[in-house]
């Protein structure tokens, strides 16, 4: 065993990589200040009950567990930020009105997230509490598609699902706590069989709306479609004109927006309209969000929430390499006019390498084209490109 092999599915991210991933992690968080939104750093590390509240068992199997050799208490490494941030506004900050947050840091996950997956995403992300109407819903929606547009993704898909029309059809069924579960996870794989099979002996007009749900999917077609097929219920009457209403609204600045009454993630943590972006060259969701407003409660202040979250890897592949100038390569030397000419330089964000002596054979590994020479008196920079 190489002592410097990493576990699977964790890895290393390289100076080029890196570059593109802060570059883009500071518009994104730039762009959410422009809108109010302020930054948290919450902490990796939390004990369990407090990591885990609000989110239930979407969580649980996905976090890392260890004990602290301080109190004897369980403790996790957090698999998503959005719980934490939910907790900073219920306890720490407090406020009555509307509270903008955004994030950014690393969660771990104990399997990766598909094929080709990570176990260590980079999370970036941002949440509204305290507003429980759909102008919040639009908001956040928007305000992810711009994030997007700051990683140079212009054809962005957004798919839109509605927690309520499930959760209504579920009570209409009256499952029991152990059989809603799998229900649900048959919805998101829609695994017709299975659903035929766990709907057996339910009334013929629920029975019929859940096996309609997987076939419930695509453009304005399918909200009609819907109406005529589900059940007539005034939660899931609300539901569908939510979605009605957020497509409108988001059609100026996405075109292609579809409409999924399976997109249902997140069963023990979202509440309300759900939501993910797609684009070409990617099989994985870029961003995905929705309303939640029950974490809240778990912390024993209930507010209504709604955000989105973003892989900063997955963005940042997807954007490309940053450009810019190159770096300038500066000789060693103690002169006061080279080392004010290199301050004025780094002052106007220019990238300055002092070559350190005896490494001159080395020079192509610094990434620099340009170079600092003394010309005239005066030092200047001048480009080595070939």
């Amino acid at each position: 065993m190489h002592n410097w092999l990493l576990p699977e599915y964790i890895e290393d991210i390289l100076p080029a990589e890196a570059q593109r991933i802060e570059v883009l992690r500071r518009r994104i968080l730039d762009l959410m200040r422009c809108h109010g939104y302020e930054l948290v750093i919450p902490p990796m590390i939390e004990y369990l009950e407090s990591l885990l509240s609000g989110s239930g068992r979407d969580m649980d199997l996905k976090t890392f567990k260890l004990v602290d050799q301080l109190s004897g208490r369980l403790m996790g490494l957090r698999a998503d930020i959005t719980p934490q941030a939910a907790r900073i506004d219920a306890h720490l900050l407090n406020r009555k009105g509307v509270t903008r947050l955004c994030y950014s840091g690393p969660v771990v996950h104990t399997l990766p997230s598909g094929v080709g997956g990570t176990r260590e995403l980079l999370q970036i992300g941002a949440e509204i509490y305290g507003h429980g109407g759909l102008e919040s819903d639009v908001e956040i929606q928007r305000l992810m598609l711009q994030s997007m547009a700051e990683a140079g993704i212009q054809r962005v898909k957004l798919d839109l699902g509605h927690m309520g029309v499930f959760r209504a059809l579920a009570a209409m069924a009256d499952f029991g706590a152990d059989a809603e579960p799998e229900l649900f996870r048959a919805l998101q794989a829609k695994d017709v069989p299975a659903l035929e099979a766990l709907t057996a002996g339910l009334d013929g007009e629920v029975r019929a709306g859940l096996l309609a749900l997987p076939e419930l999917y695509g453009g304005k077609e399918a909200l009609a479609d819907a109406r005529r097929r589900l059940p007539r219920d005034d939660r899931i009457s609300r539901s569908l004109d939510d979605l009605e209403r957020l497509a409108e609204a988001l059609s100026p600045l996405v075109p292609d927006v579809s409409l999924d009454l399976c997109e249902v993630r997140g069963y023990h943590y979202h509440s309300g309209v759900v939501f993910a972006a797609y684009a070409p060259g990617s099989a994985r969701a870029l961003a995905i969000g929705g309303r939640y407003d029950e974490v809240g409660k778990a912390f024993g202040r209930a507010r209504p929430a709604t955000g989105f979250s973003a892989d900063l890897r997955v963005l940042a592949q997807l954007a490309g390499p940053t450009q810019g100038p190159s770096a300038v390569r500066a000789p060693h030397g103690d002169d006061p006019a080279l080392a004010e000419k290199i301050r004025v330089l780094r002052a106007a964000g220019e990238v300055v390498v002092v070559e350190l002596p005896g490494h001159e054979d080395a020079r192509g590994d610094d990434g620099c084209e340009r170079e600092l020479v003394l010309r005239g008196g005066k030092w200047e920079v001048v480009s080595r490109r070939p």
